[in-house]
């Protein structure tokens, strides 16, 4: 299963708690739009059917079913730049 790093838990959390976005707002995971094999990431107001649901330290992430199995041995980590711009980097979980 996908496991959270310390900065992503964080950088998940400053995106999914602005105002206005419900309580039950994620990140969520899919296979990008044109089969090239990449991901996508959006934030989501709630888990769709099927989704894998992952919870941390208080933040959620919905992963289509689609993607899961990719993401199954992999650790989500995040960098945040000067300008607070969030990226996030999948690494092979230790």
């Amino acid at each position: 299963m996908l496991t959270l790093t310390e900065q992503a838990v964080t950088a998940i959390r400053g995106l999914t708690t602005q105002p206005g976005l419900p309580a039950e707002t994620g990140l969520r995971i899919a296979p990008q739009d044109g089969g090239a094999g990449g991901l996508a990431l959006s934030l989501a107001e709630g888990p769709q059917a099927g989704d894998q649901v992952i919870g941390e330290a208080g933040v959620q992430v919905y992963v289509q079913p689609d993607a899961a199995a990719a993401l199954d041995d992999k650790a989500l980590d995040a960098r945040v730049s000067e300008t607070g711009e969030v990226s996030f980097q999948l690494h092979a979980q230790a």
